[in-house]
């Protein structure tokens, strides 16, 4: 019997969201929420960033929903209500970044169980872009892939790099690593930042949304990533980097004002990727499904498109 999970359908934007509790096979309890769609074309398996959660993409499935598609999303491990790694829950955490593929396993195992329609695409947004580019080499049973700002690289100066690594490093064999990265808060940016400043979405009114589902429901909220969790991220980054590109159909969004990711990355992986394509957005920050409307349903257009190409009898 699965064990039904909280949804907040007072922040989701979206009223049809169902979410479970699924426990990994190493013990740790995420949520995962569905939103289901009848006679839908496929499902999308979306793929959060840090500090996200389910009902962060309840507008993104209702946009997805009228467009034929049921969707998934969950709070990966350390982030949203799922299980919080350390002591301090401020801090987000992994103990391995390679631990998230134990994440997509039971995320793909409750997909198949509740039934819902293949073919299965992928949609990662930031982290959740460099563990979805992970689960493609895994073997991630999808038919096509759409990227929105993904983290194959963290955006830092050159002078700060060597000490990232460095002090990441070293605090793992020291003890500190569970301490929250250089330049870093407990206190979630969403809730520090404001509407003309942050770097997130040109969107006040989505902004105003983010705002609102955390200041309404602050268990969801998450600050910074401990030394830990950079120093895993990096070495991930560079392992995933050293791979050539899935030959798997894949559409990357990234906007010109992009402050959070590595832009330099996302164009040196895209220049290489068989049968990938970048579209580049101007004037549109991280949150390129949380931008005003017309990049927004640009994008949410354009992945439906590559998805429709996917399905037979759309094609």
């Amino acid at each position: 019997m699965l064990d039904t999970a909280p949804y907040h359908v007072d922040i989701a934007g979206n009223t049809d969201g169902i979410c479970h509790w699924l426990l990994t096979v190493d013990g740790v309890r995420i949520r995962i929420g569905h939103w289901p769609v009848v006679a839908a074309k496929g499902t999308i398996l979306i793929f959060p960033g840090r500090t996200e959660y389910v009902e962060k993409y309840g507008r993104t499935a209702l946009d997805f929903g009228k467009r034929g598609y049921a969707c998934v999303a969950l709070d990966w491990r350390g982030q949203g209500i799922a299980d919080r790694l350390l002591e301090n829950r401020a801090v987000g955490h992994v103990d391995a970044f390679e631990d998230y593929q134990l994440d997509v396993k039971a995320m793909l195992a409750h997909v198949k169980s509740l039934n819902l329609p293949e073919p299965y695409h992928l949609l990662g947004h930031s982290m959740g872009g460099c563990i979805g580019l992970r689960s493609l080499y895994e073997g991630l049973p999808v038919k096509s892939t759409v990227f929105t700002s993904p983290m194959w690289g963290i955006k830092m100066s050159a002078a700060l790099r060597p000490i990232a690594w460095g002090l990441s490093s070293v605090s793992k064999p020291l003890g500190f690593s569970g301490l929250l990265a250089p330049g870093q808060q407990a206190e979630t940016y969403v809730l520090r930042a404001t509407a003309d400043e942050n770097t997130l979405t040109s969107d006040a009114s989505s902004f105003d949304l983010l705002q609102r589902q955390l200041k309404t429901h602050p268990d969801l909220a998450l600050g910074g990533p401990s030394l830990h969790w950079l120093n895993e991220s990096l070495r991930e980054m560079r392992l995933l980097s050293q791979r050539p590109s899935p030959d798997l159909p894949c559409v990357t969004f990234l906007g010109t004002q992009e402050e959070i990711v590595d832009s330099a990355r996302v164009y040196q992986r895209m220049d290489q990727w068989p049968h990938g394509k970048l579209v580049v957005l101007e004037n549109a920050r991280h949150e390129v499904l949380m931008e005003i409307p017309a990049i927004r349903n640009g994008v949410l257009d354009g992945a439906a498109d590559l998805f429709n190409a996917q399905t037979p009898e759309m094609a």
